[in-house]
This record gives structure tokens, sequence and C-alpha cells, in this order.
């Protein structure tokens, strides 16, 4: 439960008091205004009588301090003495009526949120203390202080921009309370859009084959939810924190789980992590951030909720449209379009499924390129594309409402020949050839027959069976998170 923390009498404070006690979570007001605090014990609501700068009379533990006074000075004391008392807590400082230059600096260097006299006051403060989800931020921000060390947020391998910009959300929102964070990642991070946003942005990410994770006290998964499926952890990694969009086949484990699939981007759920905390997120975040919901959602037209277009609608105010259309728009390498060329020629169609062989390849990462431009063949909802090359047969699965859990189906299909695994709507597989891939070239049309066989032959016989996808996640009350 959010515990939240006022301190001062002004009429800001007044209308902020006012909305906040009709929302969940504990709040607490110290003013030397002894109208007001009869009033608002009346109320019921927990006040003492003291200068709002007298730190004995804060309570033991708060979420969200408020600085909520007239005096521009008296603020600035406030400010320090709540920092002081509460150095994990989100201070929120009003500037009071009338602040120097020099105030309003000084209270940007106290406070993690400025609120100025020329902003919509009342309604700026209470967004940033926090709406109807305050208990859940409240239990986020019980996790990660009770960290003894850093915290290794993990996205899953190969990922994808909505688990990039969600990793790297999630560990700023971690150093915002005083816990150092890593955002991480296993597999490669191959696509040319994905590429592109990572350098273009300078964006801070480590593979994990660099780090040791007997180094962190904590683990959080985001844009997955269980350890060694669709990321390089051990499967009994023991898991702090998970934030995901996608819902999960099996129990999810963790402290704290906010797993909700009926939004269209883990970027979404960070973002608004960020509004509720009253975070934000540099320029470089912000854009990371709107171009994971856009991919996800496919610029707003597929599973898109009210929240990732509200999410969106603020995250487009801080980010660089300009990067952001570099992004978007990376050169085509020739191995692409020769991929996709194959994989148009090579299509073989059942029912809504498409799939394709195109034969030896050059990078890996085009296949998935290829499956997804392949959706827009007409009537079609499933395709796979898949190559060799270096003696393994890799392959990209993905679906658009369809009524089959690509991860599952193609986990089904090649799981026992190689790995595969993935979301409902994405998946990827890795299948060695063995002694196939020591033919010699004369022999290659042979081999791509063998392939052909094999791999189509097994997904087509494995969809006419297989799983939808899940429609319901877990909460954290069907799964204790102690």
């Amino acid at each position: 439960m959010l515990r939240r923390l006022v301190l001062g009498c002004s009429s800001v404070g007044h209308t902020l008091v006012e909305r906040a006690s009709e929302r969940a979570g504990e709040l607490f007001v110290v003013t030397d205004d002894t109208g007001w605090i009869t009033t608002l014990r009346e109320e019921n609501v927990s006040a003492t009588e003291a200068a709002p700068t007298d730190a004995d009379a804060y309570p033991a533990d708060v979420d969200v301090v408020i600085v909520a006074g007239d005096a521009p000075e008296r603020n600035l004391a406030a400010a320090e003495r709540a920092r002081e008392r509460f150095p994990a807590a989100m201070v929120i400082g009003y500037t009071g009526a009338d602040p120097t230059a020099n105030q309003r600096e000084a209270m940007g260097e106290l406070a993690d949120e400025v609120i100025d006299p020329v902003r919509t006051l009342a309604d700026s403060v209470v967004e940033a203390a926090g709406p109807d989800t305050d208990e859940r931020m409240a239990r986020l921000l019980d996790v990660l202080r009770d960290l003894s060390g850093p915290l290794a947020v993990v996205a899953h391998d190969n990922p994808d921009p909505d688990a990039i910009a969600s990793a790297l959300g999630l560990a700023r929102i971690a150093e915002a309370v005083g816990v150092q964070a890593v955002a991480c990642y296993g597999g490669e991070i191959a696509h040319q859009e994905n590429r592109a946003l990572v350098n273009l942005l300078d964006l801070p990410l480590r593979h994990l084959d660099e780090i040791d994770l007997a180094d962190y006290d904590g683990v959080a998964l985001v844009d997955h939810s269980r350890p060694g499926i669709n990321d390089s952890l051990p499967e009994e990694t023991a898991v702090d924190v998970v934030v995901d969009h996608h819902p999960p086949r099996g129990p999810v484990e963790a402290t704290f789980i906010d797993v909700r699939p009926e939004i269209g981007a883990t970027s979404t759920q960070i973002a608004e992590y960020f509004h509720q905390l009253g975070i934000d997120p540099d320029r470089e975040l912000a854009t990371a951030l709107l171009f994971g919901i856009r991919v996800d959602t496919e610029d707003f037209v597929r599973e898109v909720s009210t929240a990732d277009f509200e999410a969106g609608a603020e995250l487009l105010v801080q980010a660089d449209e300009d990067t952001l259309e570099r992004v978007e728009s990376p050169s085509v390498s020739p191995d692409t379009l020769d991929t996709l060329a194959e994989a148009i020629r090579n299509r073989e169609i059942q029912g809504s499924a498409v799939a394709s062989c195109v034969g030896s390849i050059g990078d890996r990462d085009t296949l998935a390129q290829a499956a997804e431009k392949l959706l827009n063949l007409e009537d079609v909802t499933i395709t796979l594309v898949y190559g060799y090359m270096d003696g393994v047969v890799y392959a990209s699965a993905r679906a658009r409402g369809a009524d089959v859990d690509v991860g599952e189906a193609l986990r089904e299909a090649l799981g026992q020949v190689g790995s595969a695994g993935g979301h409902a709507d994405m998946a990827g597989a890795q299948v060695p050839l063995g002694i196939l891939g020591d033919v010699d070239e004369d022999s290659q049309e042979t081999l791509r027959d063998i392939i052909e066989d094999i791999i189509a032959g097994r997904f087509f016989e494995t969809l006419e069976e297989a799983p939808s996808p899940p429609t319901m996640a877990p909460t954290s009350d069907e799964f204790p998170t102690d």
C-alpha cells in the first residue's frame, strides 16, 4: 500500500489532500495550521500539528513525500529534511508562491519532481503522487528497496525494441530509489531496426555473458515471465520482479508480478510506472519506450489498448522524433532482400499457414524480417521462414490473429530435435544439421529437400492440434508474493 506524506498547508495542499484521501493507500499530513489539523482529523486523515520541517513529526516510513506549503524558502527546508529522513522516497516539491530562480533551481536539486505555480498545480501533484494503481507501485518499491545489492534486469534472448526499452526503463526506476541496476540480455541484437535503436540512442545494455549473476542480489524479467524459457538464465533462477504483457503458459514465480495481457506492450507498463512515480525518462529512454510500443502494436493497430495510446501520447512529447524516424527506416541489406525473395518464391501454403525454406543464409536475422513480411499475404495468419548456416537450421515464426500459440506450436514441432520457443505471436527455433551439414555442394538440393520435409512437415502436422494462445494471466494474488 502506497504511503504518502504531505508537508505544509496551501491551496495546493488542501486540494491534494482532498483528492488523495479518496484513493487507496495511507496518507499523512504534517502542518502547523491548527484549523486545518482539526478539519483533517474530523475526516479521519492522520494529521500531526508541527512545523513541516520538523523531521521528528514525520511517520516512520513513506514512499512519496509532497512538499506543499506556500513559502518557497520553507518548502526548500522541508524538502531537505524529507530527503535526509527518507532517502529512497520520491520527493515531489511545490516551489511555493513567487519563487526566485535560485529557489526553483535548489528545489530541482532536492526533488525528483518539481511542481511550479505556472502548471495546473493540484492535478499535477496528485498525478505525480500516483493514481489508482498505488498498491502495485508500493509493492514494487518495497521489493526494490529490500534488495541489499544490485539488480539484473533481464530481457528475453535476441531482444526486440519492447524488451530492450522495458529493461532499460525498469533499471532506471530501480536507480531512482537507490538500487544499482543493469539492463542485460542473451543471444544477439541482430535485427537492423533493433541495432539502429541501440546504436543511435547509445543505450547502455550488457550481455549476460559479460556479467556474473552471483554479483547481483536481485533478478527482474521484462517482456517474458519465466527464467530459462526464452532467455539464457538457468530455470531455477530466483526472480524478484516480473513485468510482462504476454500471457504465460505456466506458473509465474516472483516476489512482484505485473503480467497484463490486455496491454499491447511491456513498454506501456514501464511508461505507466514513470508516470505514477513522477519520474521523467530522459529523451533517449522515452524514444526507446515509444518505439517499443509502436513495434509491438504495429503502430497502434494490433492488440492495442487505451493504456498504449495514453502512454504513447505522453512519450511522444518527450521523445526524439528525428532519431525515431532514423531507427524506423534503417538501410535494408542485400541479404534481407535476397531472403525475402526466396521466402516468397518458395512458400508452401496450408490453410492460413505459410512455411518457406530459403536455403543457405548469411544472416539469420533476415528470417524474422521475412516471416513478418509474409504475414501481409492475404488470408495468412501464421508464417514460418527457415534457412541454414554453420551446420544449424534457424527458423522464425510469426502469428497475427491466429487461434494458435505459435511459440508452443514451434516448441512441440521442433523441441525434440533442437531448441524452440517464444511467445504466442512470435517464436524461433534452432535445429542442428548433424551429419547432414557435411554434404557437398552437389548435394545441396537434396539437403534442402530433407530439411523441408523435417521442418515444414513437423510444423504443419503440429498446427493441426496446436494449442490456442492463453487468454488469462496469473496475478500476484494467484501466485503468492510473500
